[in-house]
């Protein structure tokens, strides 16, 4: 199937304009250093301490912390749970990371959880597990329509400037500064948010879980011009009602913005010296205690003194080491899930390139007419039969291109759906993807050499302005493109034929 692909790919990708080098140096130029913040995050495995704690965080309410997550509400009626930063913030512009999961046996959850900034901590209260009149901004995960509109599971976002009642009879529908209506519920991966507040904007990414992908986020919700405190404290609470469901939070990250131009501040300057002696005690009481424990464990097993390999089988078995089938698997699935990548950037530059040939056809259909109303005498004036051919073949264009989106996707159906694929599949579509990109370069050279050749150094051509165009094309080379594709097409069809052929012999 992927072979006739080829051809048609060649000949929409030389229409398809590049972003400009110099603006993709200005958005690299703008992107803002991020530094993360351990003092405002957490993790896990290894997340709790010996005494129940979380290192940096206060958890109150019926949260429950845990070696790898914190369960800030079970799926019990009326809990009510949150987990806070002991620390307020000393950076300006943030942004946080959120890993969570909400589950539940029914088919509609309650109430729901949030994740806040605010001047204060709001250690308990009754928006959804957090305290009301807040300074600051909320993002509710509101599970439970309690307005009836249907709008819920849905991501909401409220500011507050410690005055403001919590609209809870409208899922604060009246107070939302943004919105989007996402289901979090029940999804196979964890749910991951990305909230970034940088230059008076907040914003609010989203992934809702379908795929393993970390980064394969959307776009939400957006605030401009939004005024938040300069320090504050990172929150995370959750809350159940007469439904009921499991609220966990897998890790919460948090990273400082800087500008670009600024100098990020060290790590070093932000530690005051009591903190610096304090930590330096601590340090050296863990390394006594390890010293201990490393005296107690040689007196313990005497006979591994000496003998690494001994050591190393008493700690380890062979469940460590990965088996050759579990290999086999893992490397079918990786190679299955960069298929999948790939078709994936394809059918969406697909989509972009149709609807630059539907623009274009438009265009000219539009300009031709004009020149065919407002010179009808004029020397040159193209005819109505060939308007009709130009307009035929990006139709046929169009059409091919709406059949290769088809067959695109149902191989992306057929590979997501396989249980058993073969390694060569991997090799056949890189190569095939190789293929595609030497043919292309090989095209665009001979088009500039062949337009070089036809068009006089001293004269050039002048064409009607266009606004959606860079640049102007005329009739002849126009059709002349149309050969040269048309011919590349045709013996490539051919040589695909022969390989097909030749190959047969062998089975």
């Amino acid at each position: 199937m992927a072979a006739p692909l080829t051809p048609l790919v060649l000949l929409l990708a030389l229409g398809r304009p590049g972003l400009s080098g110099a603006q993709a140096t200005e958005g690299a130029a703008a992107a803002p250093h991020r530094r993360f913040e351990y003092k405002y995050s957490f993790k896990g495995p290894h997340l709790v301490q010996a005494d129940g704690t979380v290192p940096f965080w206060v958890h109150t309410g019926n949260a429950i912390p845990s070696a790898d997550q914190i369960r800030i509400t079970t799926s019990l009626k009326s809990q009510k749970g949150s987990v806070w930063t002991k620390n307020k913030s000393i950076f300006e512009y943030w942004e946080v990371e959120v890993t969570f999961r909400v589950t539940g046996r029914g088919r509609i959850g309650a109430d729901g959880l949030a994740i806040w900034f605010t001047e204060e901590q709001g250690l308990e209260g009754p928006v959804f597990g957090a305290a009301d009149k807040w300074n600051g901004v909320g993002i509710f995960f509101d599970s439970f329509d309690n307005d009836g509109k249907k709008n819920n599971p849905g991501v909401i976002v409220v500011g507050n400037n410690g005055k403001l009642l919590y609209d809870h009879q409208n899922d604060g529908s009246t107070q939302a500064l943004a919105s989007c209506q996402r289901d979090f519920r029940n999804k196979p991966y964890p749910v991951r948010v990305k909230i970034t507040y940088y230059q008076k904007t907040l914003t609010v990414l989203i992934n809702n879980g379908f795929t393993p992908d970390k980064e394969d986020y959307e776009f939400c919700a957006k605030v401009e011009d939004m005024v938040l405190p300069s320090q504050g404290y990172f929150g995370i609470s959750a809350a159940t009602g007469g439904l009921a469901d499991d609220h966990d939070v897998l890790s919460f990250l948090t990273f400082q913005l800087t500008e670009p131009g600024k100098e990020a501040p060290t790590a070093d300057a932000e530690i005051p010296q009591k903190d610096k002696e304090k930590y330096q005690e601590e340090f050296e009481h863990f390394q006594q205690e390890l010293d201990k424990k490393k005296e107690e464990f040689q007196r313990e097993h005497p006979d591994v003194q000496g003998q690494p390999g001994k050591l190393f089988e008493l700690f380890f078995t062979d469940d460590v080491f990965e088996t050759e089938s579990d290999r086999e698997l893992r490397q079918i699935f990786e190679g299955q899930n960069r298929i999948h990548l790939e078709i994936k950037q394809l059918n969406r530059q697909l989509d972009m390139i149709l609807d630059e040939q539907r623009k274009y056809v438009s265009t000219v259909t539009e300009e031709i007419a004009k020149r065919g109303a407002g010179f009808p005498g004029q020397h040159g004036q193209v005819s109505q039969q060939e308007i009709e051919t130009v307009v035929k073949t990006q139709e046929e264009v169009i059409r091919q291109v709406k059949e290769m989106r088809s067959s695109i996707t149902d191989a992306l159906r057929s590979i997501s759906g396989a249980q058993h694929p073969g390694s060569a599949g991997v090799y056949e579509t890189t190569q095939h993807f190789n293929d595609i990109k030497e043919h292309l370069h090989i095209v665009k050279r001979d088009i500039e050499h062949l337009v070089q050749r036809n068009t006089p150094s001293s004269e050039k051509q002048k064409c009607p302005e266009l606004p959606p165009f860079p640049s102007c094309l005329s009739t002849v080379h126009f059709f002349i493109f149309v050969a040269v594709q048309t011919v590349l097409f045709i013996g490539y069809v051919m040589y695909r034929s022969q390989q097909e052929a030749a190959a047969k012999k062998f089975f």
